[in-house]
């Protein structure tokens, strides 16, 4: 992705639009985490229900601490052995940032950090969630998601064949008093490898 693509993909999501991309795990759909109306698109688009939370993604490590200052240092740590990478991390949320992607639970914040190569240089954080219909199965490759799906997009990137696995879900909400972390789903990082990324964090 070249400068101008990725200028390209920040305008559409700060102009209220919905992306269709690449993840490192499945296609994704994304919008601005702090618009109403264009997460009410994204969720309308899969059939997603209102009162379910989605992830807030970044595309670098950096961006994500500094948008989520007030992280605990053990936190930090994690998230720095966990990331980039095919992992949600479920966080305490004292500030209640991001709001909308919290929806019911705003002590809680999900967040995806990337490394996607046409993905690269994007600034801008946002909320996102798989790119299909409710219940059905995620995308592998671009051709996999659904045509009105597609169509509903501003600006579509096709990425190739992804894995097909969606994240691994880690609990970390009680990481920073206790060490305690979970997994919520198994997805394409093994529960041993987390383990061994947070233990080696220890």
């Amino acid at each position: 992705m070249s400068v101008e693509d990725a200028l390209e993909f920040e305008a559409v999501i700060l102009g209220g639009g919905v992306v269709l991309f690449p993840s490192d795990t499945v296609y994704g759909l994304a919008c601005s985490p702090r618009d109403a109306d264009a997460i009410g698109r994204l969720y309308a688009l899969k059939g997603r229900a209102p009162e379910k939370a989605a992830a807030v993604m970044f595309f670098s490590l950096d961006a994500a601490l500094a948008a989520l200052a007030e992280l605990g240092e053990r936190t930090i740590a994690a998230m720095r052995a966990l990331m980039p990478g095919a992992v949600t991390l479920l966080l305490e949320n004292p500030q209640h940032r991001y709001p909308l992607a919290c929806a019911g639970d705003p002590a809680t914040l999900g967040v995806r950090v990337v490394d996607v190569p046409v993905l690269r240089g994007v600034g801008v954080p946002v909320l996102q969630s798989s790119a299909n219909h409710s219940g059905e199965a995620d995308a592998r490759t671009l051709a996999a998601v659904a045509p009105a799906i597609r169509a509903g997009a501003e600006l579509v990137i096709d990425g190739g064949e992804l894995p097909g696995v969606p994240s691994t879900v880690v609990d970390l909400r009680r990481y920073e008093r206790d060490a305690d972390w979970s997994i919520v789903r198994q997805g394409l990082v093994e529960s041993e490898a987390v383990a061994g990324r947070l233990d080696g964090n220890e």
